[in-house]
């Protein structure tokens, strides 16, 4: 098992070219980046994610788990399932993450990494897609009868021992369902990670790095009997998030701000976004 952890570490820290993966969430927070697990490779996420908005109705929380495995070095899997915790039905449902959703709904993803290129001895470009969809476990949300969905998302851009940047975007949308349907979310955002010289510490010490990450999201109207509804809008968000490593474990969190935001009809506007992810990563006999 030891020597297990010590092969998933390097997965993670992405210390050298053939063998730089993490797992799909291991990177930034909130953003969508590029990084596979690797072949045979297996990681237990548990998120606490949420945002806060002014009024009675203004808090929004859940618990979300999720598992992973590769496939290959560049083709994973991974399903995550929610635990409520507080609902609110005044702001727009969109996302929260990129590799998770923040509604309930059990979803099932697909990476695929289909473009790496090595840049000097570690350093790569590299691009990967994403494709999967949801199932709603709820019949409604705010009024409106929920449906399935189906998500797809791309990301490409840069990693090396010390800098990380990446550009992504994402797209999910919903099934009608006598003639209710749940606003398309559209997902887009840019991150840029720092690793300092004082902390590119090797296994087993621990490894810190930190993100700047911004996040824009689009929530189309609803439709409600064929009626579209004044629900959903646009913001855009941008913070600070951190990841930590050490061993077998992994634990990331942050916070993203408004920077522009627009609601349709009288829905409040988001005042902060949250979340922390726990990780552990292992290999099955």
């Amino acid at each position: 098992m030891h020597r297990r952890a010590v092969q998933a570490l390097a997965f993670v820290a992405g210390v050298s070219v053939p063998v730089s993966a993490s797992a799909s969430g291991h990177g930034p927070v909130f953003g969508a980046a590029t990084p596979t697990l690797g072949k045979g490779g297996w990681s237990f996420d548990q998120a606490w994610m949420g945002r806060t908005a002014e009024g009675p109705d203004g808090t929004d929380q859940m618990l979300r788990t999720m598992i992973s495995f590769g496939v290959t070095e560049d083709l994973q899997i991974s399903a995550s399932v929610p635990i409520p915790l507080a609902t609110s039905r005044a702001m727009p449902m969109g996302r929260m993450m990129a590799m998770m959703s923040g509604n309930r709904e059990f979803e099932a993803l697909v990476g695929w990494r289909f473009h790496r290129q090595a840049v000097g001895d570690s350093a790569r470009f590299e691009s990967t897609v994403y494709a999967g969809g949801t199932l709603p476990m709820e019949a409604r949300r705010a009024g409106v009868r929920t449906a399935p969905s189906t998500y797809a998302a791309a990301s490409t851009g840069y990693a090396s021992r010390s800098h990380y940047f990446w550009i992504g975007g994402g797209y999910q949308r919903h099934a009608d369902d006598a003639g209710d349907r749940l606003g398309d979310v559209t997902l887009y955002s840019v991150v840029y990670g720092y690793r300092p010289k004082a902390l590119r510490l090797d296994y087993p010490k621990p490894d810190l790095r930190f993100f700047v990450e911004a996040v824009g999201e689009s929530t189309g109207r609803a439709r409600h009997d064929g009626v579209r509804t004044d629900t959903g809008g646009r913001v855009l968000m941008a913070g600070p998030t951190a990841l930590l490593l050490y061993k077998a474990y992994g634990i990331e969190g942050g916070l993203l701000f408004p920077v522009y935001q627009r609601t349709h009809g009288r829905q409040p506007e988001e005042r902060v976004r949250f979340a922390v992810n726990v990780s552990y990563f292992f290999w099955l006999k």
